[in-house]
């Protein structure tokens, strides 16, 4: 069932805003652990919660958006998804809190991470936005049966 609600197309503008949002939050987090005077087990612990939270933020996106639009979603894998991003966020807090990083180091890593997030999920409703305003369903194309 599709929305009945009325999009405008976003202009090129603000698409190209987001992804300049996505990229210069990741790949700022990513230079600071690159540049970071921690131990390798500690990076990987970081770069960890980046690529699990963009994908939770992601997901849980899809699914409020599925939801909005009357697409059935398990009430299992929306609370999951909800679960998901609260986790990424405590585990990043839990890990900025016991680092022996400068305060100014610990906002950096938590606004990066954020700014990344948030960016992610409107890169996603944009892309979603523009495929349902361009015509193409983007419907799933596996067999019935499965």
């Amino acid at each position: 069932m599709k929305s009945s609600l009325s999009l405008p197309k976003a202009s090129g503008a603000y698409i190209g805003a987001t992804y300049a949002c996505l990229g210069l939050g990741t790949l700022g987090f990513l230079m600071g652990l690159w540049n970071a005077e921690m131990q390798l087990n500690e990076k990987g612990y970081y770069f960890t919660l980046l690529a699990f939270g963009l994908f939770a933020a992601v997901s849980l996106q899809k699914c409020v958006r599925d939801k909005l639009e009357g697409i059935p979603v398990s009430g299992a894998y929306y609370g999951l998804c909800y679960l998901a991003v609260g986790l990424a966020l405590l585990l990043l807090a839990t890990g900025l809190w016991n680092a022996t990083l400068l305060l100014s180091e610990k906002g950096y890593y938590a606004m990066s991470f954020v700014l990344a997030l948030y960016s992610a999920v409107t890169v996603q409703k944009n892309v979603r936005d523009n495929k349902q305003l361009d015509g193409s369903s983007g419907s799933d194309t596996r067999p019935a049966s499965l």
